[in-house]
């Protein structure tokens, strides 16, 4: 019997996913034994510090991926969002599975939207793209740290310390926390981080007989917005350390895209929209990349060194 073991993350979110991958994988390849190999990550274990202060979403990856070049793990389970643009020389993504909800959500006990929230009011996130959109929509609100899995942010805001906190709606619905979302916060106007709701999965690129399981998972259509995505956010050496959000749609052969760079600080956006062909979902990133930097969005990116 072939046996896959799975890297994975503690969080429940992570083991929701890893399993759902599983399970998919089991369903494509009868006979396949699928294992997990939960492991700890410094993204999970430093809650005291910004992701952009202690080095990214990379960390969330660093540990899976060392992992599997020790031979404890064929391939690793992440959100799709928290992938640097670049992967580790010697890994390669070998599935996008199905998008979920893209949209982030307005979650609070107390009001149904965020225009509904009194002056001043407190709304937890560290996402510096969620932070630049919530200061251009309302720069009245404090912003406030949130760190943790997700059920200690909602466990957070349950005990008074937020008014309103903003999460992935997608994790929100994985983990049957579909009644917490008050309002979706949605494209075009509200535009989600570049791959948001996707499940990707990743294996040492020389792994040819685990790359050939995981393609049965892989999604096109996700795949290539996912690429447009990416592509606009690597063209802007996008990472946790830059307000950046890409929302792609796909319509027939034609492939629409939106991008904003934004301001943590002052909520300042600057936003672009192009269309492309979807064959081609690359090139079209690249163009919404360069229209932004010509509107300006330099001025709200650190040096491509610094990123």
């Amino acid at each position: 019997m072939t046996i896959l073991r799975i890297a994975t993350r503690k969080s429940p979110l992570a083991l929701w996913q890893t399993e759902h991958v599983a399970a998919a994988l089991r369903a494509a390849h009868p006979g396949l034994a699928v294992e997990l190999v939960p492991l700890s990550t410094r993204g999970d274990e430093v809650l005291d510090r910004s992701l952009a202060a202690i080095g990214g979403k990379g960390l969330f990856l660093k540990e899976l991926e060392l992992a599997m070049q020790r031979g404890d793990a064929d391939c690793a389970v992440h959100s799709l969002k928290d992938v640097p643009m670049e992967l580790e020389p010697g890994f390669a993504l070998a599935a996008v599975l199905q998008r979920g909800d893209p949209a982030d959500a307005f979650v609070s006990n107390q009001c149904d939207t965020l225009d509904a929230l009194p002056a001043g009011a407190r709304v937890g996130t560290s996402s510096l793209r969620r932070q630049a959109q919530l200061r251009a929509q309302r720069p009245d609100l404090q912003l406030l740290d949130l760190r943790g899995n997700v059920n200690t942010r909602l466990a957070k805001l349950d005990a008074g310390a937020y008014d309103a906190i903003v999460l992935a709606c997608a994790g929100l619905q994985r983990l049957g926390f579909d009644a917490r979302i008050r309002t979706r916060l949605q494209p075009p106007q509200w535009l989600p981080a570049p791959a948001q709701g996707a499940i990707a999965i990743e294996c040492r690129d020389d792994d040819a007989a685990t790359l050939a399981l995981c393609a049965a998972l892989d999604h096109a259509d996700t795949r290539t917005c996912s690429d447009a995505e990416r592509a606009m956010n690597r063209a802007l050496h996008g990472s946790c350390h830059v307000p950046v959000a890409a929302f792609a749609r796909l319509d027939g052969a034609q492939l629409a895209l939106d991008g904003l760079v934004g301001s943590a600080a002052d909520g300042t956006l600057v936003r672009a929209q192009a269309l492309g062909r979807s064959d081609a979902p690359d090139a079209l990133g690249l163009r919404v990349a360069q229209q932004l930097l010509q509107a300006g969005a330099g001025a709200l990116l650190p040096s491509p060194q610094n990123a």
